[in-house]
């Protein structure tokens, strides 16, 4: 069994914007994501768990170092302003990678 070094890229942000997030990624050449639902408390607010428009989503994706730079550099460009959004990376080994 091997181990594959790779980030995992966590994006929280608004529920309304899921569908063009998730293609902008693909776009961006992400092979896959998780979305979940979220709630929390931070600058812009308190967010409830429902999948309403004012709803939170987190989505996280596997990926290498290059394209979790694409992903952050994309990110700032197009949402930041506009949305409350945080997007955070980690490294992580992958026991499965296919």
């Amino acid at each position: 069994m091997s181990n594959v070094n790779c980030k995992l890229v966590t994006i929280i942000t608004e529920a309304i914007i899921e569908s063009e997030l998730c293609e902008d990624l693909e776009k961006l050449g992400a092979s896959g994501y998780t979305v979940t639902n979220a709630r929390g408390s931070g600058s812009r607010g308190i967010r409830n768990a429902g999948w309403s428009v004012s709803s939170n989503i987190r989505l996280e994706v596997v990926c290498s170092e290059a394209l979790a730079e694409s992903i952050a550099k994309h990110l700032h460009e197009k949402y930041y302003e506009n949305y409350a959004m945080i997007q955070f990376e980690s490294d992580i080994k992958v026991v499965r990678s296919q």
